[in-house]
C-alpha cells in the first residue's frame, strides 16, 4: 500500500489536559475517518450543530492560538498543535470529538500529540492523496511583519524569522523542508512568551491555564523553566509548529516554498486567504504513485509509523 494513499489511525486514542487559555481540564478523543472526510473536529459536549471544520476560512480568532467556529458559532481553539502532529504523521482523515472548546495545550508542543497517535497505528486506504501546488508568488504584509508563498518543485520549504528584543530571543531564524528533514525538534518545541506580558495577557481571558509545565517563560535574560530549552532554536522551531498546523487549514498538504518575517498565527491565515482568492495561484492535484513518486510525508516518522 502507498504512502501516497489517504491515510486515518488503525485505532481511536484518548486523552486530557488542560486547556491553556480557558483553564478547564478537556478530554479529547481522535477517531478513524474514511476517506475524503478530512479533519473534522466534534464538540460532543453539544448536542446540536456541534461539527466545526478546521478550514481557514472559518478562523475567527488568531490572537495567541488559532480558534475555529462554526455557522452557529461553535468554536473550538488552539488547534494549531495538534493539526501540525497530524500533518507532520501524514493524516489526512479523522473525528476529534473534545468536550469543551480548546484543544488541550499538553506541554506546549506537539511533542505528546505525537507520542499517542503514533502507537493507535495507521489504515492506509486505495483512495490518493490531494495536494495544493502553488503556481505563483503570493505575499501578504502588515507593519513591518510579512509571509509569502511562492512555487516549488516537490517540497514544503519553510524559511521563519523572528526578532525580538529579548537578548535571550534575539533574532533567530531557521529554514525546513517539512517532507525531508528530521522535525524532531520542530515538534518538541514549546510555545513561549515574556514574563511581563502574562499580566496583560490574562486581563484579556487568555493563559487562564498556563504554567511552566506548558509555556516557556523568559524574564529578561532568564529562562524561568527548569532544564532551560530542549534545542538552541526552539523559539523560532515553535513559530514554525504554529505555521505548520496553520497551513493544514488549507485542507491538504501543500507544495510550495513559504517565507515569513516577525509572523504567526493571523498572517498565515491571511496568505491562505489571498491564495484561495485566485484559483490561479494554485491548483489541486490528486497524487498517484506512477505521476509522482514522493511521500509527501515527513520520512523521518516513516519508522515510527512502520
Amino acid at each position: 500500500m502507498s504512502y501516497l494513499n489517504q491515510k486515518t489511525i488503525k485505532n481511536s486514542i484518548s486523552f486530557s489536559g488542560i486547556g491553556l487559555h480557558t483553564g478547564v481540564n478537556i478530554n479529547v478523543s481522535i477517531k478513524p475517518a474514511n476517506p475524503d472526510t478530512g479533519i473534522i473536529f466534534k464538540r460532543v459536549d453539544l448536542h446540536n450543530n456541534n461539527i466545526v471544520y478546521p478550514n481557514f476560512l472559518n478562523v475567527t480568532s488568531t490572537s495567541l492560538n488559532t480558534t475555529i467556529s462554526n455557522e452557529f458559532g461553535v468554536k473550538v481553539s488552539t488547534i494549531e498543535h495538534l493539526m501540525g502532529a497530524l500533518f507532520g504523521l501524514g493524516i489526512d482523515n479523522v473525528i476529534i470529538e473534545l468536550d469543551n472548546e480548546e484543544v488541550p495545550i499538553l506541554d506546549g508542543s506537539a511533542k505528546e500529540f505525537i507520542e499517542k497517535i503514533i502507537p493507535a497505528g495507521f489504515e492506509i486506504s486505495e483512495a490518493p492523496i490531494k495536494i495544493i501546488k502553488i503556481n505563483k508568488k503570493v505575499e501578504f504584509k502588515h507593519e513591518n511583519r510579512s509571509i509569502s508563498i511562492e512555487p516549488s518543485k516537490l517540497s514544503l520549504d519553510i524559511n521563519f524569522e523572528l526578532n525580538y528584543e529579548n537578548p535571550i530571543i534575539g533574532k533567530q531564524n531557521n529554514k525546513i523542508n517539512v517532507y525531508e528533514d528530521n522535525l524532531e525538534d520542530i515538534f518538541n518545541s514549546r510555545t513561549f512568551c515574556l514574563f511581563e506580558d502574562i499580566e496583560a495577557i490574562k486581563k484579556v481571558g487568555l493563559a487562564k491555564g498556563g504554567s511552566l509545565d506548558n509555556a516557556i517563560v523568559v524574564k529578561d535574560n532568564k529562562i524561568l523553566n527548569e532544564g532551560g530549552l530542549r534545542n538552541s532554536k526552539e523559539f523560532v522551531n515553535h513559530k514554525i509548529l504554529d505555521c505548520i498546523g496553520d497551513l493544514f487549514t488549507s485542507g491538504y498538504r501543500i507544495i510550495g516554498s513559504v517565507v515569513c518575517s516577525k509572523g504567526g498565527h493571523y498572517l498565515t491565515n491571511e496568505l491562505l486567504k489571498k491564495v484561495f482568492k485566485n484559483s490561479q495561484n494554485f491548483s489541486i492535484i490528486e497524487i498517484k504513485e506512477r505521476n509522482l513518486p514522493h511521500t509527501l510525508i515527513n520520512k523521518s516518522l516513516l519508522k515510527s509509523i512502520a
